[in-house]
């Protein structure tokens, strides 16, 4: 078995493979983060065969760890590094409770986050790759995490899954060896994984304090609309992976967050118009 240990934000992985390729992958893709201190780690990913035959006749990988899935389907190996990103995902998912988890991208600017968050195919990883281009720090694309103490957002910059059209939009303006490989049909169709820019990995410890949580929906006429706080509260419970394990923590967290924070519905059909309404609304906040 082959392993390495990664440091993202407050978080610390061992991934442990059966095959050499997708550690080669990821220790390419990361080169630029800290190693963690130590040899202690929050979680560990395994990325094994379900059969050992599995792993050199069609080879196939299974996803394991701290917390695993029984029913999850294995990924050939050719998607290996997506395993390991699914596995991370899935350690933070259901193991971590530090900070409350918002299925959400953030980013930051003047010391103030922005927080979006949506359903899948909204829009909100590309908006967060395309913004962390256009002057803004990237904090993270899969989970903003809220601190339960300050309420600030916490920096998680993951490499960036980009989806499907997503990829050929952030190949225009990003540099080609950023890039991961891109692998076809994939069960969240293709995807190419992108190394967010240097600025977001060395102020990975910088916390920023939200300022605005916006719920986009790509393929509408641009508007910004008003919505109620009942709807917002229920809508980021669903978003939350861990608010009902944290029990009160979480309660507090969240109403504080949903208290305090604006908030938007924004409809968009590009990437110029979301960012034509993101400035006007960060020039009324200052």
């Amino acid at each position: 078995m082959h392993e390495i240990l990664l440091k993202i934000g407050p978080a610390a992985f061992r991934i442990v493979s059966a095959w050499r390729r997708p550690l080669d992958q990821l220790t390419d893709l990361y080169q630029a983060y800290p190693a963690p201190t130590g040899e202690t780690v929050d979680f560990t990913v395994r990325l094994e065969p379900e059969k050992p035959w599995r792993r050199f006749v069609r080879p196939s990988v299974h996803i394991g760890g701290d917390f695993w899935l029984p029913d999850a389907a294995p990924l050939p190996l050719e998607q290996g590094l997506l395993g390991a990103e699914m596995g991370m995902n899935l350690q933070m998912a259901l193991g971590w409770r530090r900070h409350l988890l918002l299925h959400a991208s953030s980013v930051e600017k003047d010391g103030k986050a922005l927080v979006m968050t949506g359903l899948s195919g909204s829009g909100k990883s590309t908006l967060s790759a395309m913004l962390a281009e256009r002057g803004w720090r990237f904090m993270g694309d899969e989970f903003a995490l809220l601190s339960l103490d300050s309420g600030e957002i916490i920096p998680f910059p993951r490499l960036i899954s980009l989806k499907n059209k997503a990829i050929a939009a952030m190949q225009d303006i990003a540099c080609e060896e950023r890039f991961g490989p891109e692998m076809k049909a994939t069960p969240k169709g293709d995807i190419r994984h992108l190394v967010p820019p240097r600025n977001a990995i060395a102020r990975m410890d910088q916390p920023a304090r939200p300022a605005l949580l916006l719920f986009p929906r790509f393929g509408h006429a641009p508007e910004l609309r008003d919505m109620g706080q009942a709807e917002i509260f229920v809508r980021l419970t669903q978003a939350s992976t861990n608010y009902v394990a944290l029990g009160e923590d979480g309660f507090r967290s969240l109403t504080r967050f949903v208290d305090e924070v604006p908030v938007k519905a924004m409809d968009y059909q590009s990437i110029d118009q979301a960012e034509e309404l993101i400035d006007g609304l960060w020039s009324e906040l200052r």
